[in-house]
């Protein structure tokens, strides 16, 4: 038996009652409407939003320095917590979420566990959550209506996320856009708490997010489009990324960030290719094949609404970027972020965004094949296209980092 299996302690119904979820911070617009999702299906969660320099060294402390960025992160952000005082331990839980690929993603589960033991919390349940069933969890079980809530969730995150990113840089009253984001997040939580039939109402729900924005007072001045891809917790993540946006915002950027639906139709999309390359997962097939099409409909769904409001830019269909990936890398390529991330430099340079910052963890290296690996296809394809690849790591300077990018912004300016 591996040693792992020693301390796997399962998240029981009996535990649902009394114990509370702790989960580790990316989008913090996004995980405050999914947390209130699963609260209304009786699970107690916390997200945790705790910043700073001892998030770090507490996951240097439990966890090796050559391990995914990441996982320091987040282990570091988890064990900060317990240690916190705030919560009693016996009566905690934490959620792990994993995508169950190829990636060393899919066994940061086991290295929290080993963390936990070193730490003498070897007792505290760790959940994984993923689409591919990677653990047993009596206590913690979603429904596809669940699932289903928490996609829609995902969309309301994406569309106030973007709506946020078009209007921050404009703004004239400084700090008026990050407190209506958080604002409309509140009561956007709220009513799905006290509203079960929330999610019938996706048009109305974008109107008045689109219509709350629009009512900013806003300069009329352009600014400097630049887009962030790269790995998923890097590419969303404050503390992941040193806070990029706020960076390129006060850099006199405008951001633009790919939205999170479009990894869990990524998700789906590259299970129904493994069937159609290798065979497997047929008797799956048409539940997935199900999935993908209700997933673009959705996302057809929030395009058509933007577009129609006519003040913001809209998302690209998924389809479009699957499309655009084709100039480039097969869509049998799915580690990491897969095709998709290139994919995503593609549809960022079609739409008018030439400028790209490709955060990623050192060392990782299904990123850096199709994140920093793809950049020389891609600029010969397309030479306007103005690509910096920008790691991040325990051991990398906040200066260097944010230099670099200073000296992209300046480069583009100059060109512009």
């Amino acid at each position: 038996m591996p040693e792992t299996e020693s301390y796997y302690v399962r998240f029981t119904e009996d535990m649902k009652k009394e114990y509370t979820i702790l989960t580790p911070n990316m989008l913090t617009l996004h995980f405050r409407l999914m947390i209130q999702v699963l609260r209304n299906h009786g699970y107690r969660m916390e997200l945790l939003e705790t910043d700073g320099p001892e998030i770090v060294e507490t996951g240097l402390k439990y966890v090796h320095n050559d391990t995914c960025y990441p996982a320091i992160l987040v282990i570091g952000q988890f064990i900060s917590a317990l240690q916190s005082g705030r919560y009693d331990p016996h009566k905690v839980a934490l959620i792990y979420f994993q995508t169950g690929g190829g990636c060393r993603a899919s066994n940061y589960i086991n290295l929290l566990r080993k963390a936990l033991k070193k730490a003498g919390l070897e007792f505290v349940p760790v959940i994984s959550m993923s689409l591919s069933a990677l653990e047993d969890h009596p206590g913690f079980k979603l429904s596809a209506g669940v699932f289903m809530e928490l996609l829609h969730a995902v969309l309301y995150g994406d569309l106030l996320m973007s709506l946020h990113n078009q209007c921050k840089p404009y703004e004239l009253n400084p700090g008026q856009t990050d407190a209506l984001a958080d604002d409309l997040t509140r009561r956007l939580a709220e009513r799905i708490r006290t509203d079960h039939r929330y999610f019938s109402h996706n048009e109305a729900i974008y109107k008045e997010l689109m219509d709350a924005f629009g009512a900013l007072p806003r300069k009329k001045d352009k600014k400097l489009l630049v887009g962030i891809v790269g790995e998923i917790y890097i590419k969303y993540s404050p503390l992941g990324n040193n806070h990029l946006e706020q960076l390129l915002v006060d850099e006199g950027a405008e951001v633009v960030t790919p939205g999170l639906f479009d990894f869990l139709t990524f998700g789906i999309y590259v299970k129904l290719v493994d069937t159609r390359l290798y065979g497997i997962n047929r008797s799956r097939y048409p539940v997935l094949s199900i999935a993908y099409r209700v997933l673009l409909n959705r996302q057809r769904q929030l395009i058509e609404a933007v577009r129609a409001d006519g003040r913001f830019r809209a998302p690209t269909p998924f389809t479009r970027i699957l499309e655009l990936s084709h100039e480039v890398i097969d869509e049998g390529v799915k580690m990491g972020e897969g095709w998709l991330l290139p994919a995503e430099m593609l549809e960022l340079n079609d739409s008018g965004v030439h400028n790209v910052i490709c955060a990623q963890p050192f060392g990782c290296l299904p990123n850096h094949i199709v994140g920093k690996g793809m950049m020389k296809p891609i600029k010969e394809k397309h030479p306007e296209i103005n690509l910096v690849a920008i790691d991040y790591d325990p051991g990398a300077t906040r200066v260097n980092q944010e230099n670099r990018i200073r000296l992209m912004l300046s480069n583009a300016s100059r060109e512009s």
